[in-house]
C-alpha cells in the first residue's frame, strides 16, 4: 500500500466545512483532580451522536467519494466505532452498509451498528486484521472505507485539532489514543501546521502496543495481541502505510497498563460524570500518571464512550472486566 502523507491544513479546513452539519463541535472540559500532576483538559468526543470521533473521518471520506462509487454502498472493517460512523453516514445518505467485525467486538457496539442499519459480518480476529491490511474483503463490492489509512478519514479527524487549538491556544501537549494512527496523525497534521511547539503523544495499552514496539525498532513491528476491555485501540502490528506519517508527526508512545486504564474510566465517571470506553480513558491514565513531564496544560482526547454496561459496572465496583 502507498504510504499516507500528513493531511494538508487546507484539506482539514475543507473537511470541517463538509461535515459541519453532521458532527458536534465537542466541548473541551477541565478535569478537576487536585492530585493531578498537570492541568488536564478533556476533548469529549464521547459526546458525538454515535459516541465516538469516528463520525468525523467517515463523514468526510464518504462526502469526498463520487456518487458512482457509492452506488453499491459502503463497507469497513471495525471493532465497533468506525462501523457506527460509516453506518450513521450511510443511513443519512440512503445507501447500504456492511461491517466486518472481529469476534471479540463488544455487544454494545454490535447492537449500535445493527440499530443504525449496518449488516454485521463476524470473523476471527486474524481474518479481520487481514481485511485491515489488504483493504478488501472477498464478496463485498461496495466502496471500501478504511478506518485508519484513508486520506479523507485522516483529514476529517484533523478537525479535532483545529477545535482544540481554538479552545485552548496555550495547550502544551495533546494525548491521543492510538489504534492505527488515523486519529493521532489527523490531529497532528493540524497542530504541526498551526502550533508546532505543541507535543503530541500517542497512548497505547500494554496488551496491544505495536507503535511502541515499532518506534523502538525503527520500523513497523508485529506484536503478540492480547484482547482486553480496551478494545478500541491496539492491533497485531503497525500498518506499513501509516509508518512514515506516524514517525514524523508524533513525539512517541505512552503505554499504560490495563489496570491504570480501568482506574481512569472509574475516575472520569466519579469526578466528571463522563463515560469513556477504555481507549478514550487511556490518555487520561497517562496524564494522571505524570507521563508528560514539563507540560502544564494537557489535552486528553476522550475518543469514545461506547463501553458495555456490564464492563462499566464491573469497573465502577472496583473490578476488572
Amino acid at each position: 500500500m502507498r504510504a499516507l502523507e500528513p493531511a494538508p491544513i487546507a484539506a482539514i479546513r475543507a473537511a470541517r466545512e463538509a461535515i459541519a452539519g453532521t458532527v458536534v463541535r465537542t466541548p473541551l472540559l477541565r478535569l478537576h483532580v487536585d492530585e493531578a500532576p498537570c492541568e488536564i483538559w478533556l476533548k469529549c468526543e464521547n459526546l458525538q451522536p454515535i459516541g465516538s470521533f469516528k463520525i468525523r473521518g467517515s463523514a468526510n471520506a464518504m462526502r469526498l467519494a463520487s456518487p458512482e462509487s457509492l452506488r453499491r454502498g459502503v463497507y469497513t472493517p471495525s471493532a465497533g466505532n468506525m462501523a457506527q460512523g460509516v453506518a450513521w453516514n450511510a443511513r443519512r445518505m440512503g445507501i447500504p452498509c456492511s461491517v466486518v467485525v472481529p469476534e471479540h467486538a463488544p455487544a454494545t457496539k454490535i447492537a449500535a451498528i445493527e440499530r443504525l442499519g449496518g449488516r454485521v459480518i463476524r470473523v476471527p480476529f486474524d481474518e479481520w486484521w487481514t481485511v485491515m491490511v489488504e483493504h478488501r474483503y472477498p464478496g463485498l463490492d461496495g466502496l471500501f472505507i478504511h478506518p485508519v489509512a484513508d486520506a479523507g478519514v485522516v483529514a476529517g479527524n484533523g478537525t479535532i485539532g483545529l477545535e482544540i487549538l481554538e479552545d485552548l491556544p496555550d495547550v502544551d501537549a495533546i494525548l491521543v489514543p492510538f489504534g492505527g494512527g488515523g486519529l493521532s496523525c489527523g490531529i497532528a497534521s493540524a497542530v504541526r501546521a498551526l502550533a508546532p511547539r505543541v507535543k503530541l503523544w500517542a497512548c497505547e495499552v500494554s496488551t496491544a502496543a505495536p507503535l511502541a514496539a515499532s518506534l523502538a525498532a525503527g520500523a513497523p513491528r508485529s506484536i503478540d495481541y492480547v484482547p482486553s476491555f480496551v478494545d478500541g485501540i491496539g492491533g497485531k502490528s503497525l500498518l506499513e502505510e501509516m509508518w512514515p506519517m506516524v514517525r514524523t508527526l508524533l513525539d512517541g508512545s505512552l503505554v499504560m497498563d490495563v489496570s491504570e486504564v480501568a482506574a481512569a474510566v472509574r475516575l472520569l465517571v466519579e469526578r466528571s460524570r463522563i463515560v469513556a470506553e477504555g481507549a478514550g480513558a487511556t490518555p487520561v491514565a497517562a496524564a494522571l500518571a505524570g507521563r508528560v513531564p514539563g507540560a502544564h496544560k494537557v489535552v486528553c482526547v476522550v475518543s469514545g464512550g461506547n463501553i458495555d454496561a456490564v464492563k462499566l459496572s464491573t469497573i465502577l465496583a472496583g473490578g476488572m472486566p
